[in-house]
């Protein structure tokens, strides 16, 4: 993998090693995929201002993301089914964040249960990736095994009430293999059997609403994220409603296509919640000077999905690795060229908008 030098040589060569529909599966986005490419594309319109002479020698990636401290702030996002793409899937990812020194959100869809993934890796910090079922015995269950395992967060995914229109999927014909399974509901439903895609989804509550949400987070143990949010409208909302945080997602653009891309929306949502609450975001994130615009804008965090599960394709756990060590180089030497020492010190005053571009340019 030594010549894998940056994340796209990394889906690049994830491209070349999986079948057609896994790929289609995880690399495609909604509808036209406008979104899908778009959030990649918003973060090249805002440009970093160098600072010179800022005296600054050694430069530290380390920050506090939700009281806890992380090597970089740069996280492990949730995605569903790895073992797709790795014979150790979820085990993997959890091992190679866990050595990086970051957090690692495991999906409710995994296919290994929090238990698994906690003994995997019982020293790195993680968070669970919550759907609401509509019994909320199933989600108690959920946060309950959550807990005893020792997560440290629920992300509540809020912008999937249903599956996004996902064409790549219809032209391969791809479904997860029933054999596959969700183990952490089967065993929330009590069930000796595997539970299939479409049971899963058919059992969710496809009308959660905020006070659903207050609900949630009164009798929670763990601090809730919500997860999905892209407007000042929903961001107010979610911390008067008990959220300790946001996630300024749009589902990696695989469930509304033309939705505002994640770059765009970030600046509003930090203006609305005005540090009451944590702000992750993720989506398009693909080079460190990604993750430096990002605290830049105001973002405590960025996770990274299909960056880690290309490197988890390409090599497993050690690819993994090399994928968050690369995005952790990017960002350390971008805090240096910017005169900052630790990314705390990132702020406004490091971004701006790039100039519009125009047809009599070039």
């Amino acid at each position: 993998m030594d010549e894998l030098i940056n994340i796209f040589d990394f889906e690049r060569a994830a491209a070349e090693r999986l079948e057609a529909g896994v790929l289609g599966y995880f690399a495609g986005g909604a509808g036209d995929e406008v979104t899908l490419r778009d959030n990649v594309a918003a973060w090249r319109r805002w440009r970093l201002l160098p600072r010179a002479l800022a005296g600054v020698g050694e430069v530290s990636t380390a920050a506090e993301v939700l009281g806890g401290s992380v090597s970089m702030p740069v996280l492990v996002a949730p995605v569903a089914y790895q073992r797709l793409v790795d014979p150790e899937g979820e085990l993997a990812m959890a091992r190679a964040a866990a050595a990086a020194g970051t957090v690692m959100a495991l999906s409710t869809l995994a296919t290994e249960r929090p238990r698994e993934v906690a003994a995997a890796a019982p020293g790195g910090r993680r968070w669970f990736q919550l759907y609401c079922f509509r019994d909320r015995a199933v989600t108690q269950a959920l946060v309950d095994e959550a807990v005893v395992c020792g997560f440290e967060a629920i992300l509540l995914t809020v912008d999937a009430p249903r599956g996004g229109n996902r064409e790549r999927d219809l032209r391969t014909g791809f479904a997860i293999p029933a054999e596959l399974g969700v183990p952490s509901v089967r065993a929330a439903l009590g069930v000796d059997r595997e539970v299939t895609i479409a049971e899963t989804f058919a059992l969710m509550d496809q009308a959660l609403d905020w006070d659903d949400l207050a609900e949630l987070a009164g009798s929670s143990p763990l601090p809730i994220l919500v997860k999905g949010l892209l407007t000042a409208e929903d961001a107010e909302l979610a911390i008067r409603h008990g959220a300790a945080g946001v996630i300024v997602s749009n589902h990696g653009g695989r469930q509304l296509d033309r939705a505002l891309a994640t770059g765009d929306a970030l600046p509003e949502v930090v203006e609305a919640v005005e540090g009451q609450g944590a702000i992750l975001v993720d989506g398009g994130i693909r080079r460190g000077v990604d993750v430096a615009t990002a605290l830049a804008l105001g973002a405590d965090a960025v996770l990274v999905g299909r960056a880690a599960l290309w490197g988890l394709a390409v090599g497993g756990e050690a690819g993994v690795r090399q994928v968050l060590e690369l995005l952790r180089g990017e960002l350390e030497l971008a805090l240096a060229l910017c005169g900052c020492a630790d990314p705390s010190q990132l702020g406004r005053g490091h971004v701006r908008r790039a100039p519009a571009t125009s047809v009599y340019s070039g």
